[in-house]
């Protein structure tokens, strides 16, 4: 079952996020961009199996600067329990996610991932669309993926201070 998070989540989604990626950087980034103007409850999503929350994705603002300064989605962290992981939970969360944020009429979606996952869904890397990145990092693993109100927009992503101790 997928669903928004709620208040009683904070600590099961923190130790999703330190199982699956055995440190507590990525459940640290969630509590910062939880308590920051960028959060998103409705794109803040758990997994659940027999009532134990086993996987979490977050989306979340971040800005996109180019002529004028855009405030576009980031899909960061996604995370399954490792007993979990490789049973579609971590799809079925993105697939999730990326319909509620169309919805909502947001107008893209930008990742920093592994392609082989996120190709799937149809992320393409950046730079196809005039994305900048804001870092280095191979030009296939920073990607975008186009939602119903994407209107053409380019420039640099800039994150907010949230994501500075990932």
């Amino acid at each position: 079952m997928i669903r928004c998070e709620n208040l009683l989540d904070a600590s099961a989604i923190y130790n999703v996020h330190t199982q699956a990626f055995e440190r507590e950087n990525e459940a640290q980034l969630v509590k910062n961009i939880r308590h920051s103007d960028r959060y998103i409850p409705q794109l803040s999503l758990v997994a659940e199996v027999n009532n134990t929350v086993v996987g979490h994705i977050l989306f979340s603002y971040i800005d996109l600067v180019g002529e004028e300064t855009l405030r576009v989605l980031s899909l960061a962290p996604l995370a399954v329990v490792p007993k979990f992981q490789r049973q579609g939970i971590g799809s079925a969360l993105v697939q999730a996610g990326l319909e509620t944020a169309d919805t909502m009429g947001e107008a893209l979606v930008i990742v920093l991932g592994h392609p082989q996952f996120y190709l799937r869904f149809g992320f393409q890397p950046s730079v196809n669309y005039g994305i900048e990145l804001p870092f280095p990092v191979p030009e296939d693993v920073f990607m975008v993926k186009l939602l119903t109100n994407y209107q053409g927009f380019k420039g640099k992503v800039v994150y907010p201070p949230a994501f500075q101790e990932v």
